[in-house]
């Protein structure tokens, strides 16, 4: 080692404690909800998505994954809780949906024209394709340079990263010959997306599909995911109906097992 290279100080390397009474200060004062709209899920989530955590959808196709993303970020973006970061990995995002929520949302909430509204909710919600692993790194980097540096839309920050969904860029890495490389990379998203939550105060909703096992379907991600999101819930459709049922699978706070009734609007 050259003893004449500058070293970092002290205070760099050293691991930032916090105290029983600062980390309750620190969820009093930050660790705010995001509600998503829908009241069945915002009463399993014990108000809505958590900031400073990460919230995992899990359920089969057609479950109506994607509408609670959809949902969430136009009720994010409409109440003025800050901007959305919506990343696309199925082309499933929809606009056109985005603005039939926002027609149904009460009057009384939002008191302005509708055009008006219609324009700043949109401006509010950045969509962005991901196709792979790398693109997703990418990003996520990108994301983490422009929060450190304070950069915002307008006034405001973001405050929700919606990925729908994380299990399409994942799966397909972490099974084959290369299977090792992939869970390590896998793991590697986990970090960050938890770092970037903790660190930056943010929201996190990914949504996770299911697929066939041994008996019933199970989340794609497996063993190795499992233990990465602070909470879970699986989604379910009453086929032939618009009646859907959000089931916790896990959460930090609450009882797992709960189960909650909840719609749509049509489409």
């Amino acid at each position: 080692m050259d003893m004449n290279e500058e070293q970092p100080h002290v205070e760099d390397r050293c691991i930032l404690w916090s105290d029983g009474m600062q980390l309750l200060k620190d969820a009093a004062e930050r660790k705010h909800f995001l509600r998503t709209g829908l009241e069945g899920i915002d009463t399993l989530l014990g108000g809505g998505l958590r900031k400073g955590q990460l919230t995992e959808i899990t359920g089969q196709s057609s479950s109506g994954k994607t509408q609670v993303c959809l949902y969430s970020a136009a009720h994010v973006a409409a109440r003025h809780m800050g901007v959305v970061l919506y990343l696309d990995t199925s082309n499933s995002f929809s606009p056109t949906r985005i603005a039939h929520i926002l027609d149904e949302l009460p009057i009384s909430l939002i008191k302005e024209p509708k055009d008006v509204r219609l324009k700043r909710v949109m401006s509010n919600i950045i969509c962005e394709s991901v196709f792979d692993i790398f693109a997703l790194f990418e990003v996520l980097d990108r994301l983490e340079v422009s929060l450190n540096g304070k950069v915002t839309n307008g006034s405001n920050r973001i405050c929700l990263l919606i990925i729908d969904s994380v299990s399409s860029l994942l799966a397909p890495i972490i099974g084959g010959k290369n299977s090792q490389a992939g869970r390590s990379m896998m793991i590697s998203v986990a970090m960050i997306l938890k770092k970037l939550a903790h660190k930056h105060n943010l929201s996190v909703l990914v949504t996770n599909h299911m697929v066939a096992g041994n008996g019933a379907p199970k989340p794609a991600l497996g063993e190795s995911w499992k233990a990465v999101p602070h909470i879970r819930l699986m989604i379910s459709r009453d086929r032939g109906s618009n009646i859907y049922t959000a089931t916790t699978l896990k959460h930090t706070l609450l009882a797992c097992g709960r189960h909650m009734k909840f719609q749509f609007l049509p489409s």
